[in-house]
């Protein structure tokens, strides 16, 4: 089995690449990644001799031409996924990742592969109630979530390709590319620095739905191995936490941090609580800890003082 990886190189990426000798029957593995945030170090320690790397633009269907064997599966990892800084890059945002989207899509169909397609449940939006999969109230509140939508309802009309789309939660967890904009990863940073972790002040009991990188690779892995592609959306989520619980568990590796309340809404603190109540996580059964992620990361930085 050949399988490319888009966004390779980054926090969810580098995460797979370096547990995907786990997956059974793999042959040749393909990455695009542009390395806009130079992080081709995620990939220095990789073992998996069959490992091909394509720098380049996936918004430029020319990447492409690179891939010189038959692709069996194809995991859409790549975007631009900063929520916060995406609203004042509206326009880049929908241009790289809507377009680098249609292309995967013409790929997929050309040659008949079968696609993960990654999406958010960001595009909840604000939701006093428990939304699962047949939730139609969506209310985006950044351009990076909005085109994530114009994505799931994009790839719904599509005929003749398998495919399944996974509405991530706010990844949590150490990998060798990861970055510190999604929100426990920066209040980690925050606290390990000794700066204070800003919160909107009407927040601090607010639930978000939270995936562990163990818990992103059991699902892809599931997927890939039980050849699972329904052509349709499930929510797939760790856990559903408070700020104030989140912070509570970053205490448990840091006692003293500081928290600074502030007046202004801040991207991403928005309440709702997310459940799936199709078949898929039921068979995966997610048990990732955002507990253990979090010692994760501070344990990887511990020299910082």
């Amino acid at each position: 089995m050949n399988i490319l990886i888009t966004g390779g190189l980054g926090h969810i990426g580098s995460h797979l690449l370096n547990s995907i000798n786990k997956i059974k029957k793999l042959n040749k593995i393909y990455i695009i990644d542009n390395n806009s945030n130079n992080r081709i170090n995620s990939i220095f320690y990789y073992k998996h001799k069959q490992l091909n790397l394509i720098i380049d633009d996936l918004s430029d269907e020319k990447c492409f031409k690179q891939i010189k064997h038959k692709i069996d599966i194809i995991i859409h990892l790549a975007s631009i996924t900063d929520a916060e800084s995406s609203v004042k890059n509206k326009e880049k945002v929908f241009n790289n990742n809507f377009k680098s989207f249609l292309n995967i899509i013409k790929f997929s169909k050309k040659n008949k592969c079968k696609l993960i397609h990654i999406s958010s449940t960001s595009v909840y939006g604000s939701n006093a109630k428990l939304v699962d999969e047949d939730c139609d109230e969506l209310k985006p509140q950044s351009p990076y979530a909005e085109v994530k939508l114009l994505e799931e309802n994009y790839i719904k009309k599509i005929k003749n390709i398998d495919y399944i789309t996974l509405r991530f939660g706010t990844i949590v967890g150490y990998s060798m590319g990861m970055r510190f904009h999604t929100a426990v990863n920066k209040f980690c940073y925050y606290a390990i620095m000794n700066k204070p972790i800003t919160v909107w002040k009407t927040a601090i009991d607010q639930y978000r739905p939270y995936l562990s990188l163990d818990d992103a690779f059991k699902t892809l892995k599931y997927i890939i191995e039980k050849n699972y592609f329904d052509n349709k959306i499930h929510n797939v989520c760790s856990n559903n936490y408070t700020v104030r619980q989140i912070i509570s568990l970053i205490k448990k590796n840091k006692n003293i941090i500081s928290v600074k309340f502030t007046s202004s809404k801040i991207m991403n603190q928005l309440s709702y609580k997310v459940i799936s109540k199709n078949n898929l996580m039921k068979k995966i059964r997610l048990k990732g800890e955002i507990k253990s992620d979090i010692k994760k990361i501070f344990d990887s930085l511990k020299a910082i003082n």
